[in-house]
């Protein structure tokens, strides 16, 4: 690994608080019906200390409709700062570049941390959908998904946001 690249990676987007650095692109699924995405790490301003990571998923299929549009895991010890809402927030102008209108979030029934993400982010609970066995495999075991709907105020709410991409480049979550 070479440490002056890590430490000279810049974020793609940024809010002060929390850096989005872009881990992979054009990332594809047929089987899960994902046509492209991108895949962020998640870091407290200014570190490489990995403290998960959101992911955007383009598509629509019956896959999708339980995996959602966006995901975010957060590190067991970077839990209960708010980090997934103010990553998914900082993925409002790439979701008016690409014109998006609304995107789904799903979360497990019993995960209350990541159901509050998607209502402090303004979602509307659209309902609670049973996960049909060929798809619970993909969706790590769960046998119930809360569909969570996300639309955005508009395009120009997007671009006007005032969480700013950096223009940084891609890197792996683990730096290399």
């Amino acid at each position: 690994m070479n440490l002056l690249r890590l430490f000279s990676r810049k974020p793609m987007f940024s809010d002060g608080e929390i850096d989005l650095v872009l881990s992979n692109q054009d990332v594809s699924d047929p089987d899960a019906g994902i046509e492209d995405g991108y895949l962020f790490c998640i870091y407290p301003a200014g570190t490489r200390d990995y403290a998960g990571y959101v992911s955007l998923r383009l598509g629509e299929s019956p896959a999708l409709y339980y995996l959602g549009h966006i995901g975010y895991r957060i590190e067991e010890s970077h839990r209960g700062r708010g980090y997934a809402e103010k990553a998914c927030r900082l993925l409002l102008p790439l979701l008016g570049r690409l014109h998006l209108g609304s995107v789904v979030i799903t979360a497990n029934v019993e995960n209350a941390p990541s159901r509050r993400t998607a209502e402090k982010l303004g979602c509307a609970l659209e309902r609670i959908a049973p996960v049909p066995p060929e798809y619970r495999l993909i969706c790590s075991g769960a046998t119930q998904k809360c569909r969570y709907i996300w639309r955005m105020a508009g395009p120009a709410a997007a671009y006007n946001n005032p969480m700013r991409s950096t223009g940084g480049e891609k890197i792996d979550c683990q730096g290399r």
